[in-house]
């Protein structure tokens, strides 16, 4: 099931009924049910290895708990679970991608070998759910937190519908002790909770829907683009995706805070990093510290020689990377953010004298706009490794942005009309794209609590906004051809 459906409006309702209605000591229970029917919607064979999952990781717990005196069986448990986990994860992720990889090696060699790969569907959430069973096994082999004794209440720590697919990759001191704690309905949670579920829909219904055509028009066609339509769908993608993530990050968030959960933040406004390691601080926040604590860091962080520190930065981008998708240009997309933190730190102290030297303030408003330019360009540029459908496709949209162009009326028309973007397309776009900035620096920037410190509850709701999300949103999804996925559920 995915938000942006007719069965999630009535799937939400229902469920946020039988939670309030429901004495506390079965709330859990219709949870994971709930999470459970959520989840067995996309298929019901997928179930069997979340489950598994489940067992492998809180059975390895309590034993690490048990037995925390005993450094042979703590270990022993921490690495069955590694490889449990990890291998479910590499079988059905990138079992394919390697064995296509060994077969071009092999043929290259003249080896003649045949394809061996599998047809195997990957499982909706696998790389997010992993993650956050492996943060609850680590934290408690560490003594970080306890091992949660109730089987019931883990699984929905893993299972919980709202962060399940696409996170935010929640940690079990955040998420464990919310689901125990009983939680009555309040304005105060419902009110930020709706407006959050409201702007999450704006942004991936108006705002990502929208630019998706745009986008896919040229990313999917590569040959009959222009260099200016690639530019264009570039930095349109760059929109796209970030809509697309945070606004399932925002109705995610959403869905919990009415029901009293508050799931961490994702997102913080990305695009206006002035350096790529701000960028990685502001986005997708819940994946950059897992990598941060669960693999820079024992890797040695930057407590260890300059060499090794870039080293260590190299190694968790290219993680990353593989991460997000079981191809090359995932992984390249990975070390071409990696080098650009390598090469922010090898350039900070030149570029700090240099300043210096110019007498120019490194805080100077002048100088933040054109660290967030470049910074953004150097993202963008990254995206289009992201988007590319396949190398040869790179090759294609690289050729087509850095040399085909001509300057002519002709021109200009055949690159707006290979996106299908018409004059009325651009004022759209803008407008939602306008809104949809607004609408994230009101979630930054809240009203003021009038004198009494509390708000009434009409009031709370900005029916500007409102409007414009709900009544645009849901136009759309109805007249169109039915609810479209998410990007991030493919990772």
């Amino acid at each position: 099931m995915i938000f942006n459906s007719i069965e999630f409006l009535i799937f939400y309702p229902v469920v946020l009924l039988l939670y309030f209605l429901m004495p506390k000591k079965f709330r859990w229970t219709m949870l994971l049910a709930a999470s459970a029917f959520f989840y067995l919607y996309w298929s019901i064979k997928l179930i069997f290895l979340i489950v598994f999952t489940i067992v492998i990781s809180y059975t390895a717990a309590r034993l690490i708990e048990k037995y925390h005196d005993n450094l042979l069986i703590k270990r022993l448990c921490l690495i069955i679970t590694l490889v449990a986990c990890f291998g479910v994860l590499f079988f059905f992720k990138y079992f394919n991608f390697l064995s296509d990889t060994v077969v071009s090696v092999a043929n290259l060699f003249g080896a003649g070998w045949d394809d061996f790969s599998l047809n195997l569907i990957l499982p909706v959430g696998i790389s997010f759910y992993t993650f956050q069973t492996l943060s609850f096994v680590i934290d408690v082999y560490r003594g970080k937190v306890p091992a949660e004794r109730h089987f019931g209440y883990y699984a929905l720590y893993v299972t919980f519908f709202p962060q399940l697919v696409a996170g935010p990759i929640e940690r079990p001191e955040n998420l464990i002790p919310q689901l125990h704690a009983e939680h009555d309905f309040s304005w105060d949670n419902a009110i930020p909770g709706i407006r959050k579920m409201i702007v999450g829909f704006f942004k991936k219904l108006v705002v990502a829907d929208l630019i998706a055509t745009y986008v896919n028009a040229v990313y999917n066609s590569p040959d009959e683009a222009r260099g200016l339509s690639v530019l264009i769908a570039t930095l349109l993608f760059a929109v796209q995706i970030y809509c697309d993530f945070s606004g399932y990050t925002d109705i995610a968030i959403g869905c919990a805070q009415i029901m009293g959960i508050k799931l961490m933040q994702n997102f913080d406004r990305p695009y206006i990093s002035t350096s790529i390691k701000e960028f990685w601080r502001r986005w997708h926040i819940s994946l950059s510290s897992w990598f941060q604590d669960y693999l820079y860091f024992p890797l040695g962080g930057s407590r260890c020689s300059r060499p090794r520190h870039l080293f260590n930065l190299m190694v968790v981008f290219l993680v990353s990377g593989l991460w997000h998708g079981a191809a090359w240009t995932f992984v390249i997309w990975g070390a071409l953010h990696g080098f650009y933190q390598i090469v922010g730190i090898l350039l900070k102290k030149p570029k700090s004298a240099l300043y210096a030297k110019l007498n120019i303030d490194e805080n100077a408003g002048w100088v933040k706009i054109m660290r967030r330019i470049i910074t953004f360009i150097l993202v963008d540029f990254a995206w289009i490794f992201f988007r590319a459908n396949s190398f040869a496709d790179l090759r294609t949209l690289m050729v087509k942005l850095f040399t085909d162009w001509e300057w002519n009326v002709t021109y200009l028309a055949e690159s707006f009309s290979v996106m299908g973007l018409s004059a009325i397309g651009v004022g759209i776009s803008l407008m939602a794209i306008y809104l949809m900035n607004r609408m994230d620096c009101d979630a930054l920037t809240p009203e003021p609590l009038p004198e009494g410190g509390r708000r009434p509850v009409l009031a709370s709701v900005h029916y500007t906004y409102f409007l414009w999300a709900i009544a645009a949103a849901w136009l759309i999804l109805l007249a169109g051809d039915g609810a479209s996925s998410f990007i991030y559920f493919q990772f």
